[in-house]
């Protein structure tokens, strides 16, 4: 670093001692950045000029995880730097989108902001013990047009082949850029970590560009320096993938070109090499954030293309149905009883017992290991249909015949939150329990008491 930095390294140095840089992205598909500003009792810093709506969280706030506004979904805390690929990508409404490695969800969040309520976003995460993480903060979201899904790379290509107009590859990489927030990072590194990062890499890459359709874009980051997994993957890629070429990026304040010159050995072709200055890179001492390298490249179409499924993704293996006669009753009980806002009958498919509003441009999911083929809208139990935590994730107070609004710093808030039974006059029946007028989980009313169902498995999780 001393070498490819020059005159920067001592403030790159000097930056690697200081704290750590939080972000606070507003959830759009909820609330605007106005509206949540004035409402927020939160200390919100400067904003983060590449993310519109999001804002650096001064020191005194990093416990905005346990906020109850964050619980409900209003807000995602992520690293500023991370924001920028998703921003970079900029999924139009309509797409279909693909983020390869997911979890915990940050860019996968983002991304659904930015599609707004169309479109498709497949949220795919490789490894079990991560998937869930992922899973939790798609559900917080409220996104309506995100399947998650648990599977290797090369089970999507087969299922899917060229189908989707933008795909996002957050490569798993050595994390050098992340050494000052954390500890592990610093002590799991070693020059054979980052070979190894590297020879992963490759072979990712790889598969993702067979799921780009002609036209399309593909984009790779990852948050290390190293140069063995940022410009010198791309340059292979490009070498043996002559169908695509990179898109240079617009600079970002405070951002550095990609650096084709930091690279080990002869350049080779001088054209290639030198494309890869459009690129970004971002530092620590030249921005507040993290280590990041963004690179974003198209496909062209002169590369063979892969096998394209039929254009509706049809499939005679899919364990999704529609309602029978006895479910549907259930259901519509439940939802008149509710007075909730009407849903399209198309969007609404039963898997096993689990009722879900799929996206509309769901493709057929086969075989492929699903966590979520859209919003879990609840579950059909014996004579009756219980309503999903998701669902009260997608709600909000003036949607729904039966509320518990409670305010941030309200001692049943806290206690709501903890699990515990609330006294509660009204109606009995199922509650949708709120937050300054943003849905947080359910309740049933009992003879003036609220039966607390607010998960276990969220009660401690800050996301």
């Amino acid at each position: 670093m001393s070498r490819q930095l020059g005159s920067e390294f001592r403030d790159f140095q000097t930056a690697l001692d200081e704290d750590p840089v939080t972000g606070l992205r507003v959830n759009s598909l909820k609330i605007t950045a106005q509206e949540y500003q004035a409402r927020t009792p939160l200390r919100l810093g400067e904003p983060i000029p590449w993310a519109p709506g999001a804002y650096i969280l001064p020191p005194s706030d990093l416990s905005a995880g346990n906020h109850a506004h964050h619980r409900a979904g209003l807000f995602y805390l992520q690293d500023p730097s991370a924001m920028a690929p998703a921003a970079l990508l900029d999924p139009g409404a309509g797409e279909r989108v693909l983020d390869l490695a997911a979890a915990p969800g940050g860019k996968t969040t983002h991304l659904a902001a930015l599609m707004g309520t169309g479109g498709l976003l497949v949220a795919n995460e490789i490894k079990d013990k991560r998937v869930g993480h992922l899973a939790m903060n798609v559900e917080r979201w409220g996104a309506s047009n995100v399947v998650t899904t648990n599977e290797s790379p090369e089970r999507l290509v087969d299922h899917f082949g060229a189908t989707f107009d933008r795909v996002l590859v957050d490569a798993p990489c050595s994390g050098e850029g992340m050494f000052r927030k954390d500890m592990g990072a610093r002590l799991d590194w070693s020059p054979e970590v980052v070979r190894g990062c590297a020879l992963r890499q490759k072979n990712i890459l790889s598969l993702a560009a067979k799921l780009v359709k002609a036209g399309g874009r593909l984009m790779y980051s990852t948050c290390t320096f190293a140069t063995e997994e940022d410009e010198e993957i791309i340059l292979a890629f490009l070498k043996t993938h002559p169908g695509y070429e990179v898109v240079p990026l617009p600079d970002l304040p405070g951002s550095m070109r990609g650096q084709p010159g930091w690279m080990e050995g002869a350049p080779g072709d001088v054209a290639l090499t030198r494309s890869l200055e459009g690129a970004l890179r971002l530092f620590p001492h030249r921005i507040a954030g993290e280590g990041h390298f963004i690179c974003l490249m198209q496909k062209t179409g002169a590369e063979k293309q892969e096998r394209i499924h039929d254009p509706q993704w049809k499939s005679r293996e899919s364990p999704l149905a529609d309602m029978d006669c006895y479910q549907e009753r259930l259901f519509q009980d439940f939802w008149s009883d509710l007075q909730l806002p009407a849903q399209p009958a198309a969007q609404l498919k039963v898997w096993g017992e689990r009722l879900y509003l799929v996206p509309e441009d769901m493709p057929d999911p086969g075989s492929l290991r699903l966590i979520h083929p859209g919003t879990w809208i609840g579950r059909f139990k014996t004579g009756r249909f219980e309503p999903a935590h998701p669902l009260a994730l997608r709600l909000q107070a003036n949607q729904v015949g039966r509320v518990v609004d409670l305010m941030p710093g309200e001692a049943r808030l806290d206690a709501y939150l903890h699990g515990e039974v609330l006294a509660s006059e009204g109606e009995d029946g199922w509650v949708l329990v709120c937050v300054d007028g943003f849905g947080l989980g359910w309740g049933k009313r009992v003879q003036g008491r609220l039966k607390n169902h607010y998960p276990k498995g969220w009660m401690q999780s800050t996301g």
